[in-house]
């Protein structure tokens, strides 16, 4: 995907994300005021109940007797003198019936001495009372009132709407995980797409002095003059097979890179196993003469594959099971099917790997750290190209230890 999609994607998911949030915090602020208006109408509610209690049957008010005078202060009218124990008893009695469970001060207006008396703190987390000082004003033209505040209803509020706020917050980290994942995936896109581009051009200018490499030493070793001196001539192999080899290696490099930038393009087609195992065999064994490879497929059994890749897969395998082995290598190739599909095993007498090692070996530029892997050149890609060809077959491999010594290589492939 280009960056400049990729930018527009994150933008507009960012947005949406803005937008959600917004809405969100909207509706939080929403529901705080409603949530607000319904205690206010509980609260004159239940102290209409207590004033209908306290008054009986002389209730004569033509207007409501409960004022709302500020947003945690209500001010109450009565017709008559009335006792401070019965109206707290009455408070908590219609205050439990109607679930307003905060704290809460009242205080009486004693209009002989003209003064706001026995103000009391009622906590609804502790059975007992507590003092707590908080004036209460006096109101002109009220004979017998009294008068009450909640000093936490806010914290009440936003206890009741906790719901909301932790999904607030969960939205706002969701947000916060967003933005960093976008742009760590952009700042993996950019370099992924640097590291590509450098090694195209690193690979493109190995080959052009490698290609004159190559020719120049060809060229040498028809001359008469190497070929009947034994040294001049071993000299010019040893040049020829190291600028094979590094070529190889190039090429491993540069489809890889073409590979992750666009996948590969395969040209399946149907395989007979068996001939086609042999002819690379055959090869390797030629060009490797101190090597034992023995081989146990089933001749009739054909596959579809990709013939340069799939060759490439076979190749590799046996190359990492020839130079990873102290001792005269063996190999051994068989085959078996069931109804799911046919495993193509690879079993060989080399160093093995560490247990430790063998999620990884697959990993790109990775390089198990043994001493035969110091003394071989590499990169540490054969492994991890087999992995993506076989992928991109929908295959299967795996490697295990040998009981003995080595390692057994198995690459199965579903019918």
């Amino acid at each position: 995907m280009e960056i400049k999609k990729l930018n527009i994607i994150i933008t507009l998911g960012f947005f949406a994300i803005i937008g959600i949030l917004i809405a969100q915090l909207l509706w939080a602020r929403q529901a705080y005021t409603l949530e607000d208006q319904k205690f206010n109408q509980k609260v004159n509610i239940a102290l209409m109940e207590v004033v209908d209690k306290l008054s009986g049957k002389e209730n004569s008010f033509t207007e409501n007797p409960v004022q709302n005078i500020a947003n945690d202060y209500y001010l109450v009218s009565i017709n008559k003198e009335i006792h401070p124990t019965v109206l707290e008893y009455y408070l908590k009695t219609e205050f439990n019936r109607f679930q307003i469970h905060t704290d809460y001060v009242y205080a009486l207006y004693n209009c002989h001495n003209d003064k706001m008396i026995y103000g009391k703190y009622i906590s609804s987390a502790q059975e007992s009372s507590k003092t707590k000082v908080i004036k209460f004003p006096k109101h002109k033209n009220l004979v017998y009132y009294f008068s009450i505040r909640f000093p936490d209803k806010n914290t009440y509020l936003i206890s009741s709407l906790r719901f909301w706020y932790v999904l607030t917050f969960a939205l706002i980290i969701i947000l916060l995980v967003y933005v960093y994942s976008i742009y760590t995936i952009i700042q993996q896109k950019k370099f992924s797409e640097l590291q590509r581009d450098f090694i195209n051009n690193m690979t493109h200018e190995f080959k052009t002095p490698l290609s004159s490499i190559l020719l120049a030493s060809e060229s040498l070793n028809k001359q008469s003059a190497v070929q009947e001196n034994a040294k001049l001539k071993t000299y010019t192999s040893i040049i020829i097979n190291q600028s094979l080899k590094l070529n190889s290696h190039i090429e491993k490099i540069l489809n890889i890179a073409k590979n992750d930038a666009s996948g590969l393009s395969l040209k399946l087609q149907k395989i007979n196993l068996f001939p086609f195992v042999q002819h690379i065999v055959e090869s390797v064994q030629q060009k490797n003469e101190n090597v034992g490879i023995k081989m146990d497929i089933d001749p009739g059994i054909s596959i579809i594959a990709d013939e340069f890749h799939f060759s490439n897969i076979i190749y590799n395998l046996l190359d990492n099971s020839i130079k990873y082995c102290e001792t005269y290598p063996e190999i051994l190739i068989t085959s078996y099917k069931n109804t799911k599909g046919i495993y193509l095993i690879f079993k060989d007498n080399g160093i093995g790997i560490p247990a430790k090692n063998i999620p990884h070996i697959f990993d790109k530029f990775y390089r198990v750290n043994t001493v035969k892997s110091d003394e071989i050149n590499g990169f540490g890609l054969g492994l991890f190209y087999v992995k993506k060809i076989v992928q991109q077959h929908n295959w299967k491999i795996s490697v295990e230890n040998n009981p003995d010594c080595g390692i057994t290589t198995t690459v199965f492939i579903p019918f």
